[in-house]
């Protein structure tokens, strides 16, 4: 599997990853914080790309505003966990609102609860449900490559908030669920740097101090 981080020109925006099965030209957008700039190049680029999904971790503006032209322009479904489906029709549930942005209001293709499986090419790609910063917040978990798209719930050397509308006890649980995975991933969050989940378990002063 393939995987492209492609630059933003937003910085406060989040993260946006392309994955691509090179075996078969499925590809996947993993919260398309903006549908300009590398994002609409790179798919120009590659016109052999199927974009199968439309990956939310969670439902704030940062990550999804640029679903519904990515969607126009691919024809992909945008999947996202039930608990933050409304955050695609609602401003004020994402936060686009209070942040005076105009956002395009749609519905979801897929919702998906945790321990769901997607197929992408000859990747099979595992919903963990990781609430804590948003309701519906999940992780994307590659197995066979061993790669965690952590949204906004684990980042390098730090953990997602909880002040917007979420709940410090179930970002602790799901936290939890994270590091007892059995050995080791390359964490690929919403913002920052690329990080592994065993240096999280030993640096991240967070974790290591819910014992």
């Amino acid at each position: 599997m393939k995987i492209m981080q492609l630059p933003l020109e937003h910085p406060a925006f989040a993260n946006r990853y392309l994955l691509i099965d090179e075996a078969t030209n499925a590809a996947a957008v993993i919260d398309p914080a903006w549908y300009e700039g590398a994002l609409e190049e790179t798919l120009a680029a590659m016109p052999e790309l199927q974009v199968k999904y439309i990956l939310l971790t969670h439902g704030h503006f940062d990550h999804l505003l640029g679903a519904a032209a990515l969607k126009a322009a691919t024809g992909a479904a945008v999947v996202i966990h039930a608990l933050d489906a409304d955050c695609l029709s609602d401003p004020s549930r994402s936060l686009a609102a209070e942040n005076g942005l105009d956002q395009t209001p749609m519905t979801a293709d897929l919702l998906v609860a945790d321990g769901d499986t997607l197929t992408l090419g000859r990747e099979t790609i595992r919903v963990l449900h990781t609430p804590g910063h948003t309701p519906g917040g999940v992780c994307y978990l590659l197995e066979r490559d061993r790669v965690i798209f952590s949204g906004d719930t684990l980042f390098c050397m730090t953990v997602g908030r909880t002040d917007l509308g979420g709940d410090p006890a179930a970002m602790a649980a799901s936290l939890r669920r994270l590091i007892a995975l059995e050995g080791d991933y390359r964490v690929l969050p919403g913002h920052n740097r690329e990080t592994t989940l065993a240096s999280e378990r030993r640096r991240n002063i967070f974790i290591r101090r819910m014992g």
